[in-house]
């Protein structure tokens, strides 16, 4: 026997479940303006003016089509539905005029005729039937009985359709699309949608009886002394988001008296009712034959232009927001989300879902997780490049290469060149120290770790999201075969072990042979890339030479930033220049595989353009930090690239900071392009868009301005959202938290740089979706798909190139060696301070006999940074054992460091548990709670249609 759920909730402590699906989604998810705009038409009975002058879409396709009277059953708002919950609502806009049902029943119907949503591009002509769906076509398009037949069909599925020529376009006609409700239950229940159910639950809170309400109340008095967090959004900008929410359950037409149905216009939101249109879009047939059905190749045939969901109206308003509210969910998202004035504001996620869709939503919700998480690990690498820089005069290292005067190094090249004095690269040296000191060790092994602490409670933050979004119990529906792959294996088929029905089947050795090319085309393109750094470290070869030997002397003077700086800016070029071909050539790639589904094309496709542009990246960055001076020689027998040009060394002070400059010039103008082709691009094609439809004279009827245009034409002339999704937004964040991490031991400021791009980048990605293109069809999703394993991958590479950083790259461990075994203090014990380092730099460089090389030097012997005996020694130009304890050293630096930050990004990992535990015992309860509350729900149904029918039964189980 169940409990019965009214003696669960006498509990006194109760608070309300958050749940994200509105329990009164008319109110909740309109704002008042919003609600008046689309509550005009509430009177069941049809006008007769409006009616005479709404026509019905015949069987044929004309450009007008007149409608039929059954419109009239077709009302998507009943008065008799409305319920005082939206009164309650109502209160929710503090700073909104109200609007009453009185008043708006009083307007008389030459009021309502003139409703300004009838010329705003939201309804149907006679302004009742809320547009779901645009179709764009051309009226020169040849696939006229293929459009005929599909609109046949979708009327035949239960949607209306009206068409409208373009104000700008005489060659362009809009089909607007519209679902009725019974069509939207229909569908809704076959796609398994969830709907807020009719009784409002509630929990108890366990906390609150373990700790007490004494003390609860206590910390509410003391948060509401502390000052406001700023970066909170206030109730009263974003009414939406109020906490009065419901559970959910699967919508069924059967048990319809269990859903929360206030208002048939609004229990459907507008991204819901897009998704079941695109549904049936996708699933009704152009032509006879198993293949031919979809909206998405009718656009492949050019049937169709476009196919988009409008925007729910404009995103500006000549009235202030404060005053009079929000015109709709668009004016809304731009002044509380993409506005620049609220740069520092969080984001409205809920409203964000709400609008675009589950999938868009969590990407902003990732991104702005990994906009959070760089916070602190921007301070520590701002903490630790201002103690470079304010020990940068007191290093040990930088004061011996600043004041050896009489100190001559060999020449940078044979013939042309002369010695140098090493104190001529004193601020090179002190330029390196900013990065190579002492809490560089620290800060790699803190970004690994942080790494491991941002994904793991990245999960966490998903599990909530996921929770409070609905999607818990929700399970991707069985996605439809690739157009592509059905017309290339159509001749072969299986039955498919999901659904039972046979589908085209792609033969494993086809398969195979397909992969096979595929593998060695990214091989092709990866040796490609690396071509071009070998091109790259020729010209660096060429110009190290030209820039030793220049006759200007401060080029001549800083060579080694010349050299640097020009070879990274070409890298940059080629780099930038080389992404455009892979782009072209990852989905010729990926489309050569046919890829059985769109998310698996998309995987492949998104795997072939990380590795790409990955390599594409960090092959130059790899070379600088493992093979730049390795390889070098030594004075009088260096090793040449084909005999010409003699191979690049470091500097005395290290390569370090060839490795930072590499990084802060890629990392910079990388961020820069990217900003400008996301936003720069999109409004650069508006521009000229609307210059072309000045140009013309709008090309049709005579439009004054863009604001006289209907909903579907503004639209049209926006941008769409690219081919490729989200791939290109994960992707730039994905790359830049590699360049965060992977050399963050090399450049401690790359987490700033990343943290302020990611807070432009936030507020570009906004304006560009709510500004710039059209509205994207609402996707569902419960994670960010393949993308976390790629971070989880940089994250395990990161800890090996930092070790290799610090322990080759860097000359962190030489000094260590010195101070611990060659320095004044090896009979003190390693201090650690600039007093263990003194004569480091000439311990580190060797003497080389200049008459060996050239006989008219003044000079006798000059220096080069290795550790080689001197020439008047037994075994001259030999290692000597500082060599080999140096080179021991750094391999057990690497093996420890590594053993040491894996475990401890393991532990970690096992600590913080994927799901809150908070979370599984309210998931527990509310399927527990959810289970009586259906229980009850049916019987009170039963026990009312008893009573209805004047037949009472006692002692009976219903």
């Amino acid at each position: 026997m169940h409990t019965s759920i009214s003696e669960i909730l006498k509990e006194k402590s109760l608070k309300p479940s958050r749940r994200s699906l509105p329990c009164l989604a008319q109110s909740q998810t309109h704002p008042i303006n919003l609600n008046h705009f689309l509550s005009v038409p509430l009177t069941p009975e049809p006008n007769a003016e409006v009616e005479g002058l709404s026509q019905s879409i015949s069987n044929s396709c004309s450009l007008l089509p007149p409608q039929t009277a059954e419109d009239g059953k077709d009302q998507c708002v009943e008065e008799s539905e409305v319920t005082p919950c939206e009164t309650r609502a109502e209160e929710t806009f503090p700073l909104q005029k109200p609007v009453t049902r009185v008043k708006l029943e009083a307007r008389p119907n030459s009021i309502q005729r003139k409703n300004p949503a009838r010329s705003s591009g939201l309804f149907f002509r006679e302004g009742k039937k809320r547009i779901d769906y645009i179709l764009v076509y051309k009226k020169s398009s040849p696939q006229v009985e293929k459009r005929c037949t599909f609109e046949k069909n979708l009327r035949a599925e239960g949607l209306m359709l009206e068409k409208e020529p373009s104000l700008t376009n005489n060659d362009i006609m809009f089909v607007k699309v519209h679902a009725p409700w019974e069509t939207l239950c229909k569908y809704a229940e076959q796609m398994n949608i969830r709907m807020p159910f009719r009784k409002k639950c509630y929990f108890t809170d366990w906390k609150s009886k373990t700790l007490g309400s004494r003390f609860h109340l206590r910390c509410r008095q003391i948060k509401s002394w502390l000052p406001r967090n700023p970066m909170k959004l206030d109730k009263e900008a974003l009414p939406d988001l109020e906490d009065t929410d419901c559970y959910t359950a699967p919508f069924s037409r059967a048990r319809m008296h269990h859903f929360t149905i206030n208002n048939r216009g609004t229990f459907f939101s507008n991204s819901t009712r897009s998704r079941i249109v695109h549904h049936v879009l996708q699933r009704t047939k152009y032509e006879e034959g198993k293949s031919k059905m979809g909206i998405i190749r009718l656009l492949g045939n050019n049937t169709y232009e476009a196919a988009f969901p409008p925007h729910e109206g404009g995103y500006k308003s000549r009235h202030p927001i404060k005053t009079h509210g929000a015109q709709n969910h668009r004016h809304l998202l731009y002044e509380r989300w993409a506005r620049w004035g609220i740069w520092y504001k969080y984001q409205p996620l809920d409203l964000i879902r709400r609008y675009f869709g589950e999938k868009i939503g969590l990407y902003f919700a990732w991104l702005g997780w990994y906009t959070g998480m760089l916070i602190p690990a921007a301070l520590v690498g701002v903490f630790v490049f201002l103690y470079g820089l304010f020990t940068m005069d007191s290093s040990q290292v930088s004061k011996e290469i600043c004041e050896a005067n009489t100190t001559i190094m060999c020449p940078m090249c044979e013939d042309t060149c002369e010695p140098w004095k090493l104190s001529d690269s004193c601020v090179y040296a002190k330029v390196t120290h900013l990065f190579d000191n002492g809490g560089t060790v620290f800060f790699a092994i803190f970004m690994a770790i942080w790494a491991t602490v941002f994904l793991e409670f990245w999960k966490r933050r998903r599990a909530e999201l996921t929770y409070d979004w609905d999607l818990i119990d929700w399970e991707e529906e069985e996605e439809e075969l690739r157009p592509q792959f059905e017309a290339k294996y159509s001749r072969v088929e299986r039955v498919n072990p999901i659904s039972g029905k046979p589908e085209p089947f792609q033969p494993f050795s086809d398969k195979l042979s397909r992969l096979m090319v595929s593998v060695s085309g990214i091989f092709f393109m990866i040796s490609l890339v690396l071509t071009a750094v070998f091109a790259v470290v020729v010209f660096r070869l060429i110009a190290m030479e030209k820039f030793a030997s220049l006759n200007w002397y401060f080029v001549k003077k800083n060579w080694q930033f010349a050299t640097s700086g020009t070879g990274v800016c070409i890298n940059f070029m080629i780099i930038m220049s080389l992404n455009v071909v892979y782009e072209k050539v990852a989905y010729l790639l990926t489309n050569l595989e046919h890829p059985r589904t769109d998310s698996e094309w998309e995987n492949s496709f998104s795997l072939k353009m990380f590795l790409f542009q990955f390599v594409n990246l960090n092959s130059s960055t790899f070379y600088i930090a493992f093979f730049l001076g390795r390889f070098a020689g030594r004075p009088g027998k260096y090793n040449k690239l084909f005999n010409r040009w003699r191979l690049e060394e470091c500097h005395p002070s290290g390569c370090l900071i060839d490795l930072c400059l590499q990084m802060g010039v890629i990392m910079f103008f990388k961020q820069i392009w990217n900003n400008f082709m996301e936003l720069g691009y999109p409004l650069l094609q508006n521009w000229w868009s609307r210059r072309k439809m000045k140009k013309r004279g709008g090309g049709g009827q005579n439009v004054e301005n863009k604001a006289q245009l209907p909903q579907w034409d503004k639209d049209w002339n926006l941008q769409p959202m690219n081919a490729h999704g989200l791939v290109d937004e994960y992707l730039e964040m994905v790359l830049q938290f590699g360049f965060t991490t992977i050399f963050v031991a090399a450049f401690p400021l790359a987490p700033l740089l990343a943290l302020l791009n990611n807070i432009i980048e936030i507020r570009l990605d906004a304006y560009k979706f709510v500004t710039q293109w059209r509205r994207p069809m609402p996707a569902r999703a419960t994670d960010i798909g393949i993308w976390h394993g790629i971070l989880e991958g940089i994250g395990v590479l990161a800890v090996i190139t930092n070790a290799f950083v610090i322990a080759i790259t860097s000359d962190y461990i030489p000094r260590f060696v010195y101070a611990f075994k060659y320095g004044p203090c090896r009979d003190k014990g390693y201090h650690h301070d600039d007093e263990c380092l003194q004569g480091y730099m000439n311990s580190s460089l060797s003497v080389f006999d200049i008459r060996e090389m050239k006989n008219d030097s003044q000079f006798r012997y000059c220096r080069y940074r290795d550790y080689r005996a001197p020439p008047w020694s037994s075994g001259p130009y030999e290692f000597t054992l500082q060599f080999w304890h140096v080179l021991a050293a750094r391999l057990a630096f690497i093996i420890v460091f590594e053993h040491l930050v894996y475990g401890i990004k393991s532990f970690i990992a096992y600590l913080i548990p994927d799901m809150p535990k908070g979370l599984c015992d309210r998931m527990r309860r509310e399927k527990y709670l959810m289970q009586e509350m259906m229980y009850e729900a049916e019987l009170e149904h039963l026990q009312k249609e008893r009573k209805k029918n004047g037949r009472r039964y006692h002692h009976e189980w219903p």
